[in-house]
């Protein structure tokens, strides 16, 4: 036999071998049935109950009170006093900006309070010689309260030149360092305020989920800080719209820390329980059961009542709970459904049924 015909026989062999070897690891029979011979299927009672959906998501612990902290105008740095991971209180100075180009603005302007000042007073005793008109003494009052307005706009610029910390809290990141030109609103410093407590987990759902939450439902969490605790939370904030990136809607759960010590960025699970619709009654089928799957949609098999022939029903599926899917419509009256062996099945499969565990791969 030359070699091109050996390799012709290889290739089915070696896809053949390939194909036994995934089935194996997928619960159903670890030896592909012959052609000819009954394909050996198990089958398990369907449940009917009221079981709510429990949504699982995952996320880090983040504060309310997180903020990005800079300066109202743009300047050299001249000091930063913190560094990540210091404690601030409220009030305490972070950082600065070099003050001598501001605070020479607050006096040019503080000069020309005094000038249109004096400007307007004689003007007003130029007025009362009727040496001036009353013209002339409007505008004078004018100029004057201008040069106040500027001066007041000076002073409130030098004291946004600092950064103080609005409570007591963490400084999370230093992002600008001493010497660099910062212009006005670019974040210096990333600030987490926890003197409130108020800690939260922010993550992403579907439109599907997102549809039945609301506002204060109680949410499980979580983390891998404290095994084996336990949190409560609710559900604080719901967004609106889509995030144009990834497509989900953004939800925030508020955390009860319980007297424990959270920081941001602890790593979190999370279980909610939505209202109704899925409150409402649904037929459970394991998961083993569905042999073919898209979006809402499936098809399970059951065995017909003479025990050898199969029925494919098409079935609508409301959501995953674990290893069950709960089915919305589709399995009336149906009492078993073929959890064992439905890779193989096809309506015209013949099939024989087993209580043999042997025959299912571990």
């Amino acid at each position: 036999m030359n070699t091109k015909l050996i390799n012709t026989i290889r290739l089915p062999l070696a896809a053949l071998l390939a194909f036994s070897l995934v089935r194996c690891g997928q619960n159903v029979a670890a030896v592909t049935p012959q052609k000819d011979d009954p394909i050996p299927v198990r089958q398990q009672p369907v449940t009917i109950g009221g079981h709510p959906r429990i949504l699982q998501y995952s996320g880090l612990i983040a504060s309310n009170s997180e903020a990005r902290l800079s300066f109202k105008i743009g300047g050299i740095i001249s000091r930063i006093y913190v560094k990540e991971g210091d404690h601030v209180a409220a009030g305490q100075l972070l950082a600065t900006l070099d003050l001598t180009e501001i605070d020479a603005q607050v006096q040019q302007a503080t000069q020309n309070v005094d000038k249109s000042q004096r400007d307007e007073a004689r003007m007003t005793n130029l007025y009362r010689d009727t040496v001036a008109s009353l013209e002339q003494l409007q505008n004078a009052h004018t100029q004057s309260t201008v040069a106040s307005e500027a001066l007041r706009i000076a002073k409130f610029n030098r004291q946004y030149a600092q950064i103080r910390a609005v409570s007591s809290g963490t400084i999370l990141q230093k992002l600008m360092n001493e010497g660099e030109y910062a212009t006005a609103g670019t974040a210096v410093l990333v600030f987490n305020g926890t003197g409130l407590g108020d800690w939260v987990v922010r993550f992403g759902v579907s439109d599907k989920d997102w549809a039945v939450l609301k506002k204060g439902d109680k949410a499980t969490i979580a983390m891998d800080a404290y095994p084996g605790e336990s949190f409560t939370g609710a559900v604080s904030k719901l967004a609106e719209g889509s995030d144009p990136n990834g497509g989900t809607y953004a939800v925030e759960v508020t955390v009860a820390p319980g007297g424990h010590r959270l920081a941001p960025g602890l790593f979190c699970t999370l279980q909610l329980q939505p209202p109704s619709p899925y409150a409402r009654n649904f037929v459970f089928v394991p998961a083993s059961a569905l042999a073919e799957g898209d979006g809402n949609t499936g098809f399970v098999y059951t065995l017909n009542d003479d025990g050898r022939s199969v029925k494919k029903i098409p079935v609508r599926i409301a959501y995953l709970q674990g290893d069950l899917i709960a089915i919305s419509s589709g399995l009336d009256n149906v009492q078993q459904v073929i959890t064992e062996g439905v890779g193989y099945l096809t309506e015209n499969s013949v099939v024989k049924l087993s209580t043999d565990t042997s025959i299912h791969s571990k």
